[in-house]
């Protein structure tokens, strides 16, 4: 599969998902958006919600923020691999292409809406009065690792989508309880020690940890988790290859 044609696929899924409607493309960020106000002006601003030992009136939705617009973009981007295939299934009936390279165009699409929204965010922490500083360089890292690793999760699972059709629908119950599983919405700090020792191996845990620690707590994000969940990803990147070698016949008629 080629450069252009990721491209142009990437394209025509930004331009056609909300095609027919009014606004179009712009729902594409009305949504993260509507994340941003809903978390930050109604939790922080009318609820009165603080992080536990900050005065700031903004402090708890900067930190649900560096959580949840990370993890909506982690989701999204892992939900629609693991369906690629299905979901594709019109056009890649026709189109002789590289199955293992072809969500890459939803890589790039997800990709695209992530950098909207986090412009938005931006644009929230000047208004907050945030002070910005050179960790701001190492975002991009923890996203190419998030990336990674949603890729190398959704296509581990895209191999035995058009097999098991019930498998979209648990993805969603994994997804709720995978969210909740994440220290989005409440300090890691606070838990007990029990849950804290399960919870830190969670992937999702050490990526968005990383965004927090840049954003809310002004420290370099610990590597070492993070090192762990980019070695973890390229397991399962070489696992998913070698599963879709054996069955890509098999996928390729099921479709």
């Amino acid at each position: 599969m080629n450069y252009s044609l990721v491209m142009d696929f990437a394209k025509r899924d930004l331009t056609e998902r909300y095609s027919g409607s009014l606004l179009g493309f712009a729902w594409n960020f009305i949504f993260p958006l509507a994340n941003i106000i809903v978390y930050t002006f109604i939790f922080s601003g009318i609820m009165g919600a603080k992080l536990p030992g900050s005065s700031d009136v903004f402090s708890y939705g900067i930190y649900i923020c560096a959580g949840i617009l990370p993890w909506t973009a982690f989701s999204s981007m892992f939900a629609r691999i693991a369906t690629v295939f299905p979901d594709n299934r019109h056009i890649l009936t026709k189109l002789n292409t590289d199955l293992k390279y072809f969500p890459l165009y939803i890589v790039v699409s997800e990709t695209v809406i992530f950098a909207g929204t986090m412009l938005f965010y931006f644009i929230f922490l000047i208004y907050a009065g945030y002070q910005f500083s050179w960790l701001l360089i190492f975002v991009p890292l923890i996203y190419l690792i998030q990336v990674l690793f949603a890729y190398s999760l959704g296509f581990f699972l895209a191999n035995f989508m058009v097999f098991l059709k019930d498998l979209r629908e648990a993805i969603q119950v994994v997804l709720l309880f995978w969210f909740w599983f994440t220290p989005i919405v409440y300090v890691f700090d606070i838990l007990p020690d029990f849950a804290k020792s399960v919870i830190v191996w969670n992937p999702m845990t050490a990526i968005v940890n990383g965004y927090q620690s840049i954003f809310v707590y002004n420290e370099v994000p610990g590597f070492t988790f993070l090192a762990y969940v980019l070695l973890l990803s390229i397991f399962m990147l070489f696992v998913s290859f070698w599963i879709f070698k054996k069955l890509e016949k098999d996928i390729r008629d099921f479709m």
